[in-house]
C-alpha cells in the first residue's frame, strides 16, 4: 500500500490563486465581461490595505467567476487555462516544491485538492507530477458550454471526504501520511494525516495548529523557518 501526501494548492504550492489567475485571464480575453472585475475590486483593495481578510477577497472572486461562467465554451476555457499554466507554472513556493520532490522520491501517492476549476487544477498538477488532483467541476450542456451549475459540490467542499475516498479507491495507507494546507478549511484533512504541516497559515489555522502541536512552516522572501 502506498503512503499518501495530500496538498492544498492555492497559497500552499502556488504563490497566488488559480481561480484569481483564470478569472483575470478570462476578463483580458473578453470571455468574461470587464464588469466581472468590479465584483471583487473593493474586496481586493480592502485586503491589500489590510482592512479586511484575504478570505473575503477570494469569496468575491468566486462570486464573479460563478456569475460569468454560464455560456462560456469549454474549448475556450481550456485554451485560456493552458495559457495561464504556461505563464504561472513556476510561481510556486520553494518549501512545497522541494517537499513534493522529496515525497515523489519516497514513492508517495501525491494528491492535490483545490476549490479552483478542475480544468486549470489538472493542468497545474500535471506539471508537478501529482497522481491525482481534485477541483471544482462545472456542468456542461450538450453544446459544450458551461451551465453555471457546480457538480459534486458536497464532495469537493469536504477535503477530508476526498482524502478518505482516495485512500479507499486507490488502496492507500494513512500510515506516515503527510498533509499540507494554509487555511482553516484544511483542518479537516490535516486531522486525518500523521504528519500535518501548516504552511504560511492564516490566523485561524495557526491558532488551531499551535493548540494541536502541529508543525508550522513559514516562507518569507528567501527564508524558510518553523515556528
Amino acid at each position: 500500500m502506498k503512503k499518501v501526501a495530500i496538498f492544498d494548492i492555492d497559497g500552499t504550492i502556488f504563490r497566488s490563486s488559480l481561480l484569481i489567475e483564470i478569472t483575470e485571464a478570462l476578463i483580458r480575453e473578453g470571455i468574461f465581461s470587464e464588469k466581472a472585475r468590479g465584483v471583487y475590486t473593493k474586496a481586493y483593495e480592502n485586503w491589500r490595505n489590510r482592512e479586511d481578510s484575504y478570505e473575503k477577497y477570494i469569496d468575491a472572486v468566486v462570486d464573479a467567476f460563478e456569475k460569468n461562467i454560464k455560456g462560456v465554451r469549454r474549448d475556450d476555457f481550456t485554451r485560456v487555462a493552458k495559457n495561464v499554466i504556461i505563464a504561472q507554472q513556476n510561481h510556486i513556493y520553494r518549501y512545497t516544491r522541494e517537499l513534493i520532490k522529496d515525497l515523489k522520491k519516497k514513492k508517495y501517492y501525491l494528491l492535490a485538492i483545490s476549490n479552483s476549476p478542475e480544468v486549470v487544477v489538472d493542468e497545474f498538477c500535471k506539471k508537478l507530477g501529482f497522481n491525482k488532483a481534485y477541483g471544482r467541476i462545472y456542468e456542461l450542456d450538450k453544446s459544450g458550454k458551461f451551465t453555471g451549475k457546480i457538480m459534486y459540490e458536497d464532495l469537493i467542499s469536504d477535503k477530508a471526504k476526498i482524502l478518505e475516498r482516495a485512500v479507499g479507491k486507490e488502496g492507500l495507507t494513512l500510515i506516515d501520511s503527510v498533509g499540507i494546507g494554509d487555511s482553516e478549511s484544511d483542518i479537516a484533512f490535516l486531522k486525518l494525516v500523521e504528519k500535518p504541516i501548516c504552511f504560511n497559515p492564516n490566523s485561524r489555522l495557526y491558532n488551531h495548529a499551535k493548540s494541536a502541536k502541529w508543525k508550522v512552516v513559514v516562507e518569507r522572501k528567501d527564508v524558510i523557518y518553523a515556528l
